[in-house]
């Protein structure tokens, strides 16, 4: 009888099949293990997969995989102030620029700038160029570097420098759409833009919202649809709509690192073949010689920096390293994960907002301070309820915050750091319940919510400067010629099933 029940099933399964039944095996990924029906199918409800889907690493960056280590101090540190006291820490895996960014690289920022909106928002060309007058000083003859140093292509391959924080996010926002943009031409989604029709334009504000593709944008706001090329959307399976984040298509947003991706980057930590992880390193090399030992590059130095007094780049011949102020993005060698530069050269912006006692409110996972979450802002409703967006002068969607997520200052364990102080208030600190003074230090600097850390030592700096643990901040509306930046993004995705990269 058990054998009749058996077969009986068998053969009812076997009918099954060949009347269209899918099996519950995950192997056949063209159908639902949940519900049977099928993926990807033109006639039913067009439900997209992306099957056999690949990270790849985006251009110009490497990938860097994640893993515990100590953030914080190496070596002793006698008198400066110890502002990043070790911890443990992890930081999941992401991307980052192998280089600086460079000079041509702003140039052509400024340049798609000046294309899109010379004519009709010049001040906006205007707010993305660099200070040149960052190279002025009262002792020194730097006019050279103000009238060449940024737009002469014989310092294409340099790192930009006179930018600041809020630079450097503009920019990171502006890559985000450009590499976005040509992702979506090259899938066929999009025509790619036309920029002869800029002349029939005569508003900024058509421009910006009509014309300028803007990624967050494309995503949130309902029936937009980039004007600029000569033919309408194509559709990827069969129906009607736009490319989503489910199509694989879109990268993640280009943004400054976080603190602790930026050290963990710069250390290039990572076990070696007999499992053993290095550390305790002074400086993204190994060992603390500042001249390499290699027999190849014997007694050349290894970073960027300020010898001694008066001593920039040593005495002529084959010690001296050409590198009076800031030198070329590829000079020097790249660290064990490949990244050039992360000592030396020029100092760069991070994401986090300066604390002196950051340690003491960390988190253990992606350590960061700085979330300031943005709401989109909505200005009315489409036909069918919609929600459509507010767009700033550049075509983005216009942001605010709301009420309770502005949480930099979140459980701020420095009382000092959020002292308003002005040197050049006088009245002293009879009116400290009225108003709010530093009384330990009247030469500190103000240190807010807008006060950012840069990282790494540049071609002005000491040598103490070069160690990836130290830490000094500036306000994020100011530059130097000193500080420059290179761009992160979030992976998604294992690491392990990255290909190599393709371009460098």
């Amino acid at each position: 009888m058990r054998l009749r029940s058996t077969a009986y099933l068998a053969s009812i399964c076997l009918v099954l099949a060949f009347s269209g039944c899918k099996s519950n095996s995950s192997a056949d990924d063209n159908y639902s293990r949940v519900t049977g029906w099928a993926y990807n199918d033109k006639t039913g409800t067009g439900f997209a997969v992306k099957k056999n889907y690949i990270s790849e690493i985006p251009n110009g960056m490497v990938a860097i995989e994640g893993g515990s280590y100590t953030i914080g101090e190496k070596g002793e540190f006698i008198t400066a102030p110890r502002d990043n006291k070790p911890r443990r820490i992890t930081v999941s895996s992401f991307y980052m620029d192998q280089y600086e960014i460079r000079n041509i690289d702003w140039r052509e920022y400024t340049n798609w700038m000046k294309v899109v909106f010379g004519k009709t928002a010049p001040k906006l060309v205007d707010k993305a160029q660099p200070d040149v007058n960052v190279w002025r000083e009262e002792l020194a003859y730097n006019e050279p570097y103000l009238e060449n140093y940024f737009i002469s292509p014989a310092f294409d391959q340099y790192p930009v420098v006179g930018v600041t924080w809020e630079q450097a996010m503009d920019y990171c926002e502006w890559r985000t759409d450009r590499v976005n943009e040509l992702s979506l031409v090259d899938a066929g989604v999009i025509a790619a833009p036309n920029f002869s029709k800029l002349d029939k334009v005569s508003s900024a504000d058509s421009i910006a919202s009509t014309f300028v593709f803007n990624t967050r944008k494309y995503l949130k706001q309902p029936n937009y649809l980039p004007t600029t090329g000569k033919k309408p959307m194509k559709d990827l399976w069969s129906k009607n709509r736009k490319a989503d984040r489910s199509d694989g298509i879109l990268h993640d947003a280009y943004r400054l690192p976080t603190e602790a991706e930026w050290e963990f980057a710069a250390y290039s930590l990572k076990a070696d073949k007999n499992g053993i992880v290095p550390e305790g390193r002074l400086y993204p090399w190994s060992g603390a010689q500042l001249r390499n030992t290699s027999k190849k590059e014997l007694g050349r130095m290894q970073a960027n920096f300020v010898r001694g007094r008066g001593d920039m780049m040593g005495t002529s011949g084959r010690l001296n390293d050409r590198a009076t102020i800031t030198a070329p993005v590829s000079w020097y060698g790249a660290n064990d994960f490949g990244l050039y530069n992360m000592a030396g050269n020029v100092n760069e912006w991070v994401l986090d907002v300066y604390r002196a006692t950051s340690y003491n409110d960390v988190s253990e996972y992606n350590s960061f301070r700085g979330n300031e979450y943005k709401t989109s802002i909505v200005s009315s409703k489409d036909s069918i309820g919609n929600n459509i967006f507010k767009l700033d002068s550049l075509g983005r969607l216009k942001t605010e915050t709301l009420k309770g997520d502005d949480v930099r200052s979140f459980k701020d364990g420095d009382p000092m750091s959020q002292i308003d102080f002005d040197v050049a208030d006088t009245l002293g600190l009879a009116n400290l319940k009225s108003k709010k003074y530093d009384p330990s230090d009247i030469l500190r600097p103000k240190i807010t919510d807008k006060t950012r850390v840069y990282k790494g030592g540049s071609w002005k700096d000491r040598i103490y400067w070069l160690n990836p643990s130290t830490r000094r901040y500036l306000d994020q509306d100011k530059s130097t010629n000193d500080i420059g930046f290179r761009c992160a993004m979030s992976m998604t995705g294992n690491i392990q099933q990255l290909p190599q990269n393709k371009k460098k």
